[in-house]
């Protein structure tokens, strides 16, 4: 019999012990290079190195450890209905109900209380908090959960988060002390404890006094029915295309052409105004993107962002950072990865394509005085040589004339899997709508070096000149021109799968850059599907400018995209929440499914027409 490796030993305790604290024999745990998530009762770890290095062990033990326990001890349904509507609020009622499970835990085994202290330690290197340098910099979310913590289990908050805490704990204190000190009574109440967690939202002026109201008895004995069959189903749907949920929009009214040409002049007048003030002025973990969580009420129209320097960006084509053999090569070793994919995408892409070449199909109007002749109605003549002759006229076709940029997180959290994945599907998507008469541009967006490169060399040889705006070299990538054919650019998309390639992610520019490109296109209908796995994330901007710099600055040019501009903006999030940002937004927790829900989310714009 042949001995069982050390990784699948480790992955055969894992799931023993998930389903002894679930007590559920269906539970399951595997390894992922993904983000670690839960879908159903399936749930997927970091994977460790080949020698179990001490520190993935604890990652991997602790984020199984958590998710066994709400599924042991948290209804979806419950915490779904009663869930508030703002983001914010939302996030730290998330993040409260995430700590309960984990005491319950944490209060009852031992092992289990020193493997969620090990993830949480893990899990805070990422966090804002931990680069808060006052209390406007402190994630809410994280700040209360961490008191929360506390509470129910006497633990203290980490040490790289303890300064963080302090800095927001005697507001929290105040307006809610009496809140935190209540939860322990209610811990294995869901009902209860959500009850508290609403007066908490409330004292801290998070959400309205009236909102949102606790579902009733009724509604509740309704929902314990219901709940286990909605958690099955929750399961299921986290594996199947995520691009149903988010499909609502409003319809863009037809505009005439001499509008359109006006709007254009407005909106390129508006965008060089924002481009000159951005510019005329260690590598994540593999754990899932911590961002802080602030209303986007805190972005105020004149919010001054800059970059330090932009002699040092650079915008280039993947052909220019590689040379034909390596692209060559890469390309090759991309084709292999599509083996498991390629199927799957291909034949939704092939169901966007009737769908968008009956859109284009051609329809006329018969029995007209003028026009074609119609010859399928000559035979009426023949019989009746009375009749006089039958036209038809062709219609108008009502496809607009379109073009669709891709726009490509090029982050490090994006190595290994999601990133081939990204390019796997914007290559399939480039093809189909190529075929459809549709032109499609591929832009990835990263920076030149970590820590900051040139631009914080050039700011340190100034003496630090204090809030410098963002200190890193841009690198925006185009892999694919709108007006190249696709069989000139494949070679291209390789250059994603080059080491050394993803480093930082400054989101807002990027998505500038796009949308520039995207406004000076002649088409009449532009998109802009943007694909990312993270928050706008630069150690060097963020050190030296508020921790939240650089996400208000991606929510300041979303808002302003989405409500000026005439591009249609759609985002797609890997394993984060991108809807507290885009009003047209889907998130998968699994990147198997990103080709997929390209796929619908285009279908569902197209659909609109």
């Amino acid at each position: 019999m042949t001995k069982a490796s050390p990784i699948d030993a480790f992955k055969t305790v894992l799931s023993g012990a998930a389903r002894a604290m679930t007590r559920d024999a269906e539970v399951e745990v595997g390894f992922t290079a993904d983000t670690p998530h839960m879908a159903g009762k399936s749930i997927k770890v970091p994977t460790p190195g080949r020698t179990l290095p001490a520190d993935q062990v604890a990652l991997a033990r602790g984020f199984a450890d958590a998710s066994a326990l709400k599924l042991r001890h948290h209804d979806t349904a419950l915490h779904s209905r009663a869930a508030p509507g703002d983001a914010v609020a939302r996030s730290v009622y998330d993040a409260v109900e995430q700590a309960r499970v984990e005491a319950i835990g944490a209060r009852s085994m031992a092992g289990v209380r020193t493997n969620l202290s090990h993830a949480l330690d893990l899990r805070l290197k990422s966090d804002p908090i931990t680069r808060a340098r006052n209390f406007e910099e402190v994630p809410l979310s994280t700040a209360v959960a961490l008191m929360v913590r506390e509470r129910l289990t006497g633990d203290a908050p980490p040490e790289a988060a303890r300064a963080g805490v302090d800095m927001a704990r005697g507001w929290i204190e105040e307006k809610a002390g009496g809140d935190l000190d209540a939860l322990p009574l209610a811990l294995d109440d869901q009902r209860a404890f959500q009850q508290l967690t609403a007066s908490l939202l409330e004292h801290l002026a998070l959400v309205e006094a009236d909102a949102p109201a606790e579902p009733t008895d009724e509604d509740g004995a309704e929902e314990e029915e219901g709940s286990s069959q909605e958690e099955q189903n929750e399961g299921e749907q986290g594996e199947e295309q995520a691009g149903d949920s988010d499909a609502t929009t409003e319809a863009r009214g037809q505009e005439s052409d001499g509008e359109a040409n006006e709007g254009d002049t407005e909106y390129r007048d508006d965008l060089d105004s924002m481009s000159d003030d951005g510019e005329g002025d260690a590598e994540q973990d593999g754990m899932m993107p911590v961002r802080p969580n602030r209303p986007s009420g805190d972005l105020f129209p004149g919010f001054d962002y800059k970059a330090y320097t932009t002699s040092h960006d650079e915008v280039i084509a993947a052909t220019d950072l590689c040379d034909a053999d390596e692209l060559t090569r890469l390309r090759g070793f991309l084709d292999q990865q599509m083996a498991s994919l390629h199927g799957a995408v291909t034949k939704l892409a092939n169901r966007l394509q009737r769908r968008l070449m009956a859109q284009q199909s051609r329809s006329w109007d018969f029995d007209q005085e003028e026009g074609m002749l119609d010859a399928a109605r000559l035979t009426r003549i023949v019989i009746d040589p009375t009749r006089s002759l039958s036209y038809k006229i062709e219609r108008d076709t009502e496809f607009r004339d379109t073009v669709v940029t891709l726009l490509i997180d090029n982050s490090g959290s994006m190595r290994g899997r999601p990133i081939s994945i990204a390019a796997i599907s914007a290559d399939i998507m480039a093809r189909t709508l190529e075929r459809c008469g549709v032109k499609t541009e591929i832009l990835g967006f990263t920076t030149r070096a970590w820590k900051g490169g040139q631009s914080r060399e050039d700011w340190l040889a100034a003496g630090r000149p204090p809030l410098p705006g963002r200190l890193n070299d841009l690198r925006h990538i185009i892999y694919k021109k709108a007006d190249e054919p696709w069989r000139r650019a494949r070679t291209s998309l390789g250059l994603m799968m080059r080491e050394g390639l993803l480093k930082e992610n400054i989101d807002g520019e990027a998505l500038l850059w796009a949308h520039n490109r995207l406004i000076a296109r002649p088409e009449e209908r532009r998109i802009l599907m943007v694909i990312s796995d993270g928050a706008p994330v630069d150690d060097s901007t963020l050190s030296v400018n508020s921790g939240v710099y650089l996400e208000r600055h991606l929510r300041h040019v979303i808002e302003w995209i989405e409500n000026r501009s005439p591009v249609q903006l759609v985002a797609i999030g890997i394993g984060h929440d991108v809807t507290r940002y885009y009003k047209r937004a889907v998130t998968i927790m699994d990147a198997e499914q990103l080709g997929g829900t390209m796929v619908e989310q285009l279908a569902a714009l197209f659909d609109e027409e």
